[in-house]
């Protein structure tokens, strides 16, 4: 029997699925300091995990362990070279999630774009229209959004904002033309240029030595005054301290932010104050519909690498 430690609840739906094979057990480990991982890892063949770290002080102690199944896709919260050192396997949920991150843009893009903050506002304190009569908003229909990483949010995005009629350009160098227009893109090769153009920029990549603070002060100062910047993807891909400055000085017009470079964001973060941007807490994938599908292909990854079926679109090549 092998022996399964969850690393964080994840939905029951997902736990069923070993709670109805004979040949798993498994423990929910919710305390996740260092020390009681350390204490708790090393009798288990395998892992789930969410947003908890696992370093290599923690991994040297599990000899057991063959499988990490990330409950996400992300997975800069743990020690790859570890891993590819000691032949670990990390498996991810690879289509669980697009269409739930898609519409979280989709929402702070229309938020923002029709001040539905400053309006709430404005109504709950007695104002009514008085408070918001310098308000600007905008329409999304002929407006342009650049979206950065093109893999399955990317796409999903597309499609969203092609039914309110936007003009979609694409820069992802790794993704062929043909894939972009087909779904009625336009790759774009310079990444400042089209910072130039766009009224919207919305970020899809994960976080690489390439993409760290690939949004900062000699780009952000590019983009149009009116331009809305979306982030949900990793934190640090964002200057947060530049982001900061340029809507305090009105450089672009608005941002949303779903994730930031420390979670939990520290209360010291400026934009915490500033009211020029929407955050949300790393919550874009929080639909209950996700929270399902993620949990069910979390631990089926696990299922699938011992009974030797991995699906490969699942699988992290390191």
């Amino acid at each position: 029997m092998k022996r399964i430690a969850i690393i964080e609840k994840i939905h029951d739906e997902g736990l069923k699925l070993l709670e109805n094979n004979s040949n798993y057990n498994y423990e929910l480990i919710e305390n996740t300091s260092e020390e009681n991982l350390i204490n708790k890892l090393p009798e288990f063949d395998g892992c789930t995990l969410r947003v908890s770290e696992l370093n290599e002080n923690i991994l040297k102690h599990c000899p057991k362990l063959k499988v990490i199944s990330r409950h996400g896709v992300g997975y800069n919260n743990i020690d790859t070279n570890f891993i590819k050192k000691n032949n670990i396997t990390l498996l991810i949920t690879n289509n669980a999630n697009q269409i739930s991150v898609a519409e979280h843009v989709m929402y702070m893009l229309l938020s923002i774009s029709k001040g539905i903050l400053s309006h709430d506002q404005s109504v709950r304190s007695g104002l009514f229209k008085e408070g918001v009569k310098n308000i600007m908003t905008f329409e999304l229909q002929n407006k342009k959004i650049l979206i950065i990483g093109f893999g399955r949010i990317g796409k999903a995005l597309i499609r969203m904002c092609k039914s309110f009629y936007m003009k979609v350009i694409v820069y992802d160098p790794y993704v062929d033309e043909k894939i972009i227009s087909d779904l009625g893109g336009e790759k774009v090769e310079n990444l400042n240029k089209s910072l130039q153009t766009a009224d919207y920029v919305s970020l899809h990549v994960p976080l690489t030595s390439e993409t760290k603070n690939m949004i900062n002060i000699d780009n952000i100062k590019v983009m149009k005054p009116t331009s809305i910047l979306i982030n949900t993807s990793r934190g640090s891909v964002v200057n947060e301290i530049d982001l900061n400055n340029a809507l305090n000085d009105k450089i672009i017009f608005g941002a949303g932010i779903d994730v930031f470079e420390t979670e939990p964001v520290k209360i010291s973060n400026p934009l915490l104050k500033n009211k020029r941007v929407i955050l949300s807490p790393h919550t874009a994938t929080w639909t209950n519909e996700c929270k399902i599908r993620m949990a069910k292909i979390t631990i089926q990854n696990i299922i699938d690498f011992f009974e030797k079926r991995i699906d490969k679109s699942m699988l992290v090549k390191l």
